[in-house]
């Protein structure tokens, strides 16, 4: 995906994949989208063919560098709840605009729909608009929702399958969670991969602290290395954002490979 915040700029774009050849065969045919202005959210829900079940909100931040800049990503950090509140009435709207439609329309086409939805939302002045709908968690979110859940996923998964979810009242923890990615030098483009990781035994045992591994490898002799993109992902709970986010920058500035590339400013407001 390539955001072409002008016309000069998407024509340059078009004609670097179309005559260009710049991403081969893929770049072949295009879809030209308008570009919404406003921060992204991403909504996840679980769905049992007639009701939908929705998870706690979450914040990605998509760009690779501060204040939004640099080239699209597969996300470079997420904080829940996001650190500008939506609204009191935003939960309502989602149902009401973007979930309870996606049922009605799966049930007119005879589509028995079980399972995660993921859309994602671009929060405008003229209200959420849907970029895209997935059927899976996305990542890097599921790194701030899954530490938050203090009841059994399994359970409302299998809620989903057998129909029950108006049954199911999950429990959240009410503290905040933020996820710091790491990322490897070149990165989204050509990432530089096969360095060493180092992770101080410091973070060993941190209470509420989680590491996710997204793009590593052990070599021979037992080496962890570098092999993707995205890195990892280093996710604290604080009973506040601010708290969450300095301990997650905290826990990251304990881990170093080579070129690492990360943004400062997740969770920030």
């Amino acid at each position: 995906m390539i955001i072409a915040p002008d016309l000069a700029s998407a024509e340059s774009a078009v004609r670097s994949m179309l005559e260009g050849a710049q991403f081969g065969a893929a770049g072949s045919r295009v879809v030209i989208e308008e570009c919404l202005q406003g921060r992204e959210a991403s909504v996840h829900a679980l769905l049992d063919g007639h009701s939908a079940l929705l998870l706690p909100l979450a914040q990605d931040h998509k760009r690779l560098l501060d204040g939004n800049e640099g080239p699209n990503t597969g996300g470079m950090g997420t904080v829940s709840p996001p650190a500008v509140p939506v609204g009191a009435d935003f939960a309502r709207t989602v149902e009401e605009q973007v979930l309870q439609p996606f049922v009605r329309g799966a049930q007119a086409d005879g589509l028995d729909f079980r399972g995660l939805l993921f859309p994602g939302l671009m929060l405008t002045a003229q209200g959420p608009r849907v970029l895209e709908f997935n059927a899976r968690f996305g990542d890097p979110e599921t790194q701030v929702l899954l530490p938050r859940l203090r009841s059994d996923l399994l359970d409302l998964l299998e809620a989903a399958i057998d129909g029950r979810l108006s049954e199911m009242q999950p429990v959240w923890d009410e503290r905040a969670a933020v996820c710091v990615i790491l990322a490897s030098e070149g990165y989204p483009d050509k990432p530089i991969t096969g360095r060493p990781i180092e992770i101080s035994p410091a973070l060993t045992g941190e209470r509420d602290l989680h590491l996710f591994h997204g793009g590593t490898r052990r070599d021979e002799a037992g080496r962890l290395l570098t092999s993707g993109g995205r890195v990892l992902g280093v996710t604290a709970l604080g009973a506040t954002v601010a708290e969450a986010r300095t301990r997650a920058y905290a826990a990251a500035d304990l881990i170093r490979f080579e070129g690492l590339q990360r943004r400062s400013d997740v969770g920030a407001a």
